[in-house]
C-alpha cells in the first residue's frame, strides 16, 4: 500500500475548512502584544502564553539586537562540541540561582527539554508515572526513554497511591506532571505528589512551562507557590512564555544535571540556542526578577477577566492561574465561535477532542499581566454576545 494513501483520506481540517471555520494559521503582521494585527484586522490577543508582555518591551528587544551584533545569528553546532556561548552559561547560572536549585542546563526548545531530561534520567528499567492530562512532549519523551508508563487520572491522588503501590521497589520510579496545566489553567497537587513520593521513594518532576512568572510571590513558580521547592527534584521550563524567547531548561542537582548533558541525545545532537534567544532570556528573567510585582500584575488581570465572565453568566473552568478555558461544549460551536470572535477583533484558541473529552469543547483564553481592563471589557462584550448567537 502507498504510504501517502492515509494522506488522501478527508481530515477534520477539510471539513472545517469546507465550513469555512477552520481557526488554525492565521497570520500575523505584528509581533506579540495585548493586541495584534491578524488577518489585516486590530485583534485582541487572548491566545497567547505571552504572560508578562514582555516579548515587546524595549530592553528585551534591545538585548537581542546587541547580542545579534556581537555573536551573530547563530552557533552553528551543539553544545556539547563548539556550541558553548559564555552567555549560554551566564543564563543557567542566573536561573540556578533564580530557582533556588544547584545547577540549571538549557535546550533549544521547551518540547526538546522534556524529550531531553526524560529520555536520559529513565530507562528499561524504569517506571514513569504520567498524570493523563500531562504535555504531550512528556508523553513523547517517555516513549523515547523506553521506560514504562504508568497514567494516572488526572489530578487523582488515590488513583496515584495505587498505581504505586504496584511498581516493585527494584524499578527507578518519576513521577512526572504539569504544573499549570496549560489547557485547563488548574494546578497540580504538588504537596500530595510529593508526600507520595517519599512515602514510595519515587522523584517527582514538574513541567513549569505554565508556571515560571505566573505563581509564586516571586515568579518562581508551582514549586514556590507551594513551598516546594526543595522538595522537586527536577523542574523544566521554556523561555517561549514568560520569558518572551525560544528555548527551555532542566533545573536540579549539579550531579543530574552532568549527568543530563552526557547522556542526553537530544541535547548533544542539536543545535544550542541562538545567542539572540538567549540574550531576550536573560533580560526578560532580568526583568522578571527586578520586577516581581508583574506577578501582581497578571494575577490581577485575569481575576478581572475571570470575575466579569462570571457576572455575564459565561461557564468557565474556574483557577487561580491566566489561563481560563470557557464552555462551548460542541467542537463545531468551539470552531464558529472562533471564527466569530476573530471577525469581532478578539482572537481565542480553540479546544477540541481528542484534546478534550468528546461533548466538553472548550475556548482557551489566556491574558497578559500588560492587558488592560479597557481590552478586557471590549472581550468579555463580544465573548458574551457569540456565546448568545451560538446558544451556549
Amino acid at each position: 500500500m502507498d504510504l501517502f494513501k492515509k494522506t488522501e483520506a478527508k481530515q477534520n481540517f477539510d471539513v472545517a475548512r469546507e465550513m469555512g471555520v477552520y481557526p488554525y494559521f492565521h497570520m500575523l503582521s505584528s509581533g506579540q502584544d495585548t493586541e495584534v494585527v491578524m488577518e489585516g484586522k486590530n485583534t485582541i490577543m487572548l491566545g497567547s502564553n505571552n504572560y508578562l508582555g514582555l516579548t515587546s518591551d524595549k530592553d528585551v528587544i534591545s538585548a537581542g539586537i546587541d547580542a545579534l551584533k556581537k555573536y551573530g545569528t547563530g552557533c552553528s553546532g551543539s553544545r556539547f562540541l563548539n556550541g558553548t556561548l559564555d552567555i549560554h552559561v551566564a543564563l543557567e547560572n542566573e536561573l540556578a540561582e533564580f530557582l533556588h536549585k544547584e545547577a540549571v542546563m538549557t535546550f533549544s526548545t521547551g518540547f526538546q527539554s522534556n524529550l531531553g531530561i526524560i529520555s536520559a534520567i529513565c530507562g528499561r528499567n524504569d517506571v514513569v508515572l504520567c498524570d493523563k492530562e500531562n504535555h504531550a512532549s512528556i508523553y513523547d519523551a517517555i516513549k523515547l526513554s523506553y521506560a514504562r508508563m504508568i497514567r494516572y487520572n488526572h489530578s487523582d491522588m488515590v488513583d496515584l497511591e495505587e498505581k504505586l503501590k504496584l511498581i516493585p521497589k527494584e524499578n527507578g520510579i518519576l513521577i512526572v506532571t504539569d504544573g499549570v496545566f496549560s489547557m485547563s489553567g488548574e494546578i497540580c497537587k504538588l504537596p500530595e505528589i510529593v508526600a507520595l513520593a517519599k512515602k514510595y521513594g519515587a522523584r517527582v518532576m514538574v513541567d513549569d512551562a505554565h508556571g515560571l512568572g505566573v505563581l509564586g510571590e516571586h515568579g518562581r513558580g508551582t514549586a514556590e507557590y507551594f513551598g516546594l521547592e526543595d522538595d522537586v527534584d527536577i523542574i523544566m521550563g521554556t523561555f517561549s512564555k514568560s520569558l518572551a524567547s525560544l528555548g527551555g531548561y532542566m533545573a536540579s542537582t549539579k550531579r543530574v544535571v552532568d549527568y543530563v548533558k552526557h547522556n542526553s541525545r537530544p541535547y548533544i545532537f542539536s543545535a544550542s540556542i541562538t545567542p539572540c534567544s538567549v540574550a531576550t532570556a536573560m533580560a526578560a528573567l532580568k526583568k522578571l526578577k527586578e520586577n516581581p510585582q508583574m506577578v501582581k500584575s497578571l494575577q490581577d488581570i485575569a481575576k478581572y477577566m475571570r470575575d466579569g465572565l462570571k457576572k455575564l453568566g459565561v461557564k468557565i473552568i474556574d483557577s487561580q492561574t491566566p489561563i481560563i478555558p470557557i464552555y462551548v461544549y460542541d467542537d463545531k460551536k468551539a470552531f464558529l465561535a472562533c471564527k466569530l470572535l476573530l471577525e469581532r477583533g478578539v482572537y481565542v484558541n480553540p479546544v477540541v477532542s481528542p484534546a478534550t473529552p468528546v461533548g466538553q469543547a472548550l475556548l482557551r483564553t489566556s491574558y497578559t499581566a500588560t492587558h488592560t481592563r479597557e481590552q478586557m471589557d471590549r472581550a468579555m462584550k463580544q465573548i458574551r454576545e457569540v456565546l448568545d448567537i451560538l446558544e451556549c
